[in-house]
């Protein structure tokens, strides 16, 4: 049969007008002609300008295929390996046909069961060829759906439980629903028992309203959302006439979730398929492809289609594309480097380590750095980022007489011993600590200030002094760092600031939700407001030196308390974002395990994100943008560059000023301002010093 079936696909891959797609889709196991047809779809792909002679190999994802119920299918991704290295995506390239039609057939990139049984499916791009066996089970009946499982993740594709639409706090038009479906007892409940908001109609389950309205079938404020006959309509249907099921209450659950590949270089105005696969807690596993929701964090570069298609542009840089469903996130990063780059590409001095980390990635990327600014302008650079002020004439003169090699690197030295320093970055961190003066008052501004000031004069390692502030109890208008917990006063509010500030992540979301775009849920929110539950605050009468309508206040922790989450007050163990729960006594500060764990050198948030801050401040550009959002859907520009930097924060005892002296003494940070023709559209990857404006200090 797969004799016949061959050459008929390269006769037959013509036929691609999606009406015609969507006819074979409906056919598909009527006659043979039908099944022959849909297996040629995918073929006449994008091959990515690579000649048969080219490609050496193919690999095929997943090896081996097995399907479970009338409703399971799996996403093929094919990719090519080139004779001289690299790979490029084949999917859309290859003719695939199963070798026993009534087992299995596929349907564009996608293999469906047709009946139980064993068979394999066969890829194929020019003489290449790969097998993958196929196994179909339980065919006969549709698997039992599971509200959780498999409604939820539906609603959250379509958008129904969005911001934006039902998941808002008022819900819409009298139907609410939970953001991004954390909540699935509270939405089950609102979609079938809701006196108001309900939606079904179990008499008639085609007529039901979570059918008709994301359909347009009857008006609905949200517009077209749903097409019927597709997978999507068919999983609510089955849901509906299965009885609207809440599923077994030991059904598997979802654990994690696989993408591949996890990184991929594309051409200009290429593509690439992803694949998505869920984890559930059985071991099993299901492709999820179609079902998971997708975004790109640079759409100039790589645009990303439902289904999980990437589409590259004419703009050359890099893109993380993230990918979520159900609460679990992954990340796909692309690197789409210049055309026409030098070859060989020029050997480029470098001053240390860093340089040589930036030369490797622009290298990808094809594209030439600048040249060094000149001593002026180096100058005029290094006093406004270092200390906030321009040099004098005279140190300007003195500077252009010394003739020495290495005057630029005393310059530094120079500058980053002068009083300014410390008066520059203590007004840096207290922007990022809150200091402010119609919060604290005006005693109670200038302690934190004073004290963050003469951190930065001793040149205090940087753990050190966040341990203190962490861990600060006493008098407002004696103990600096003790007013941050005036500035920022309940405890949900502790949390959210000293995750950011400290780890770079941003937990406000977990707050009432699963985070839309990383693994953090309410349990890991409520486990860190743990840390600060009995918080206590306690005023005091103010001494001769409090201006007046000023009151200090005694801040200390009363011993640590059990959390409980709101609207369940479920207990939740308290532990720091991702590390196990401490040892906590009764009427013991919790923050000293938290102030433990946060400036330990395995902490994976803590080095990075002063590295990331210290990056910006130097830049204008953080290696991670913004600078405090560190998670793995928002991936370093040049990951290897951060890790070294986060590296040399621990190596160098986290001396914040030994490591901005890295940075400055680096060829990078000297580069002119003035692009070249390869780097003029570069705004990732530092090949230029980008021009920024004046910071208000």
């Amino acid at each position: 049969m797969l004799a016949h079936a061959m050459p008929l696909l390269a006769v037959c891959s013509v036929f691609r007008a999606p009406g015609l797609r969507r006819c074979m889709t409906v056919c598909v196991g009527a006659v043979g002609v039908c099944v022959v047809l849909a297996g040629s779809v995918a073929a006449g792909g994008d091959r990515d300008g690579t000649s048969a002679s080219e490609v050496r190999a193919l690999r095929v994802e997943p090896e081996a295929i097995v399907l479970e119920g009338a409703s399971r299918s799996q996403q093929l991704l094919v990719t090519a390996e080139r004779s001289g290295g690299g790979t490029f995506d084949a999917t859309r390239a290859c003719a695939m046909i199963t070798r026993d039609l009534g087992v299995a057939h596929v349907v564009g990139t996608t293999v469906c069961g047709v009946a139980d049984g064993a068979t394999e499916l066969v890829v194929r791009l020019d003489a290449l060829e790969r097998s993958v066996p196929v196994q179909v089970r339980g065919f006969g009946r549709y698997p039992p759906v599971h509200f959780g499982n498999d409604i939820v993740p539906l609603l959250t594709k379509l958008g129904c439980n969005s911001g934006g639409c039902h998941g808002k706090a008022t819900g819409q038009n009298g139907f609410k629903l939970s953001v991004f479906g954390f909540d699935p007892a509270a939405d089950y409940d609102s979609i079938v028992k809701e006196s108001r908001g309900r939606r079904v109609f179990p008499a008639s389950p085609e007529h039901s309203l979570i059918l008709l309205k994301p359909a347009a079938r009857i008006p609905h404020g949200g517009g077209h959302r749903l097409d019927i006959g597709s997978a999507e309509h068919q999983v609510l249907l089955e849901w509906l006439r299965q009885g609207m099921p809440v599923g077994a209450s030991d059904a598997p659950h979802l654990v994690g979730l696989r993408v591949s590949p996890g990184e991929r270089t594309l051409g200009l105005q290429s593509s690439q398929q992803i694949l998505s696969t869920a984890l559930y807690s059985d071991g099993s596993r299901r492709d999820v492809t179609a079902a998971a929701a997708y975004t790109s964090n640079s759409d100039g570069v790589a645009e990303v289609r439902p289904g999980g298609r990437i589409e590259t542009g004419r703009v050359p840089g890099q893109a993380a594309i993230t990918v979520n469903y159900m609460g679990q996130v992954a990340a796909v990063e692309i690197r789409v480097p210049r055309s026409g780059a030098p070859d060989p590409y020029p050997a480029i001095p470098r001053h240390n380590a860093i340089d040589e980390l930036v030369w490797t990635k622009l290298r990808e990327l094809g594209i030439v750095p600048s040249e060094l600014c000149d001593d002026l302008t180096f100058l005029r650079r290094l006093y406004l980022d270092a200390i906030g002020t321009l040099p004098t004439p005279n140190e300007v003169r003195g500077f252009l007489k010394d003739s020495s090699a290495d005057r630029r690197r005393r310059a530094i030295d120079a500058v980053l011993a002068r009083d300014e320093f410390a008066d520059y970055w203590a007004l840096q961190w207290a922007d990022i600590l809150l200091v402010d003066r119609n919060k604290l008052g005006d005693r109670g501004a200038y302690e934190f200030h004073r004290w963050l000031r003469e951190q930065f004069a001793r040149n205090r390692p940087y753990d050190q002094w966040v341990r203190e502030l962490i861990t600060a109890s006493g008098s407002s208008s004696r103990n600096g760092p003790v007013n941050f917990y005036r500035a920022v006063r309940s405890t949900e509010d502790v949390t959210k600031s000293v995750s950011q500030a400290f780890l770079g992540i941003r937990l406000e979301c977990a707050q009432c939700h699963h985070h839309p775009f990383e693994k953090w849920s309410q349990s890991d929110f409520y486990g860190l407001a743990g840390f600060f539950n009995g918080m206590e605050r306690k005023p005091l009468r103010a001494d001769v030196y409090m201006p007046e309508g000023t009151t200090p206040e005694l801040i200390y922790h009363a011993g640590y308390r059990e959390t409980r989450m709101p609207y369940s007050s479920a207990l939740v163990p308290t532990r720091p974002p991702g590390g196990a729960p401490p040892t906590l006594a009764e009427h013991v500060d919790p923050r000293q395990a938290l102030a433990d764990w946060m400036t330990g050198p395995g902490n994976p948030w803590f080095a990075r994100l002063v590295a990331n801050r210290l990056w910006k401040h130097c830049f204008g550009r953080g290696l991670v943008e913004p600078e405090d959002d560190l998670r793995s859907t928002n991936p370093p520009t040049n990951a290897a560059l951060l890790d070294y930097l986060a590296a040399q924060v621990v190596a160098r005892g986290y001396d914040l000023k030994a490591v901005m002296r890295l940075i400055l003494s680096s060829r990078v940070y000297q580069l002119s301002a003035v692009p070249n023709e390869a780097n003029a559209d570069d705004t990732q990857g530092f090949s230029h010093y980008y021009e920024k404006r004046l910071p208000a200090e």
